[in-house]
């Protein structure tokens, strides 16, 4: 252990640790603020989002959820309203803000989740990416999907006007296929991918019906694959992005139940998939083909996770276990495991240990609402 920080609030946004310091979001009261921590785990500076988003059924969560985005001078946090403000690093100090609800329309897809009239679900939860000049969000809604930001002013460059679908709890990812720059990201239906330059619909695959419940993991990029996963039976789907004229068509390649991600996403490591089969279990799988390599039902619980120098480092989301796993096709073994110090006292009473862990420099960084765990991992 380096050293924990207790004050973090309650939410699910992961820390991004950039030049030592440590910028994350939390809910603290009735407000969400973002903050910044030095490399000691001391706090620099905090700084208002917005007001803090709940509702009577909500028994899951509360506070922000998205990742704040660093680029240089600035750092990007989103609220779970839809609050999007752009600080300065150095000091927290307000460069610019939007709402996404009131200045762009936004809109949440409501699955399973809060009042209808709001259009917020269970909150705003991806993170957005900074793309040269442009700051890339999906506030959702009848203006577009995607809105391309001057990251600078917050001016709206341009929006997706032919993809129109409320926002998931999905992050965007950026993509160079064919030579093209895109934008993709997963929606209740589908997945689909709009031109970098100006928003227009590239590709698109979509089912039949909406997945039934949430929809969380980000989509993985390799190459010229499209990987996707989905929880609640929503199970994994491998496409091939081939050129088409001017635009793109989107190639089924497999489609499985499998591997079925709710929160923890998936890893991508030496041509072989890690993730969960829903509470099942951890499961690798092979990318080209989708075949099963193995599957283990014991060990540690599912949760977040994350790969660096060949090894899955995993926090279970329900006893905090924190286990090192060799990422492997050839079978599943655990390194070792611990289970962290304490847990939070602030969590919602079906909320679970949901934040994605962080590594930075030998350090792995664990975040279970309002505290935060630093350990050397070196």
């Amino acid at each position: 252990m380096a050293w924990t920080f207790d004050n973090a609030g309650m939410g699910f946004s992961s820390p991004a640790i950039v030049g030592g310091r440590v910028y994350c979001a939390g809910a603290r009261g009735d407000e969400e603020v973002a903050f910044a921590l030095d490399a000691n785990g001391k706090e620099l500076w905090k700084a208002k989002i917005g007001p803090v988003y709940d509702f009577k059924s909500n028994v899951w969560s509360r506070g922000p959820i998205a990742t704040p985005t660093v680029d240089g001078p600035l750092v990007y946090a989103l609220g779970s309203q839809g609050d999007l403000v752009c600080l300065e690093t150095k000091t927290g100090n307000e460069v610019w803000r939007k709402s996404l609800p009131k200045d762009l329309a936004g809109e949440v897809n409501n699955v399973t989740g809060g009042d209808d009239q709001a259009k917020l679900g269970w909150g705003y939860a991806w993170s957005p990416i900074v793309d040269g000049d442009k700051l890339i969000c999906t506030p959702g809604g009848p203006g577009g999907l995607f809105a391309a930001l001057d990251k600078k002013t917050g001016a709206v460059l341009w929006r997706s006007g032919d993809v129109k679908d409320a926002a998931t709890y999905s992050s965007p990812v950026v993509a160079d296929i064919a030579g093209v720059r895109q934008y993709i990201t997963l929606v209740q239906n589908g997945v689909v991918a709009v031109s970098a330059a100006n928003g227009a619909l590239l590709w698109e695959n979509r089912r039949g019906s909406d997945y039934s419940d949430v929809v969380c993991p980000t989509p993985i990029v390799h190459g010229d694959y499209v990987y996707t996963s989905v929880g609640y039976n929503g199970g994994s789907t491998l496409l091939k992005i081939e050129k088409d004229g001017s635009k793109f068509k989107a190639v089924p390649v497999y489609t499985k139940k499998d591997i079925a991600s709710r929160q923890g996403g998936v890893v991508l490591y030496n041509g072989a998939l890690f993730g969960a089969q829903e509470a099942n279990g951890w499961e690798c799988q092979d990318l080209a083909t989708g075949a099963q390599k193995w599957l283990a039902r014991r060990g540690v619980g599912i949760g977040p996770f994350i790969e660096a120098d060949g090894r899955l480092y995993i926090v279970s989301e329900q006893k905090g276990e924190v286990a090192m796993v060799d990422a492997s096709p050839a079978a599943f073994k655990q390194l070792s495991k611990f289970n962290l110090p304490q847990q939070s006292k602030l969590r919602k009473t079906n909320g679970r240990i949901w934040t994605q862990p962080v590594i930075s420099d030998g350090k792995l960084y664990i975040r279970d609402q309002e505290l935060i765990f630093c350990y050397k991992i070196k």
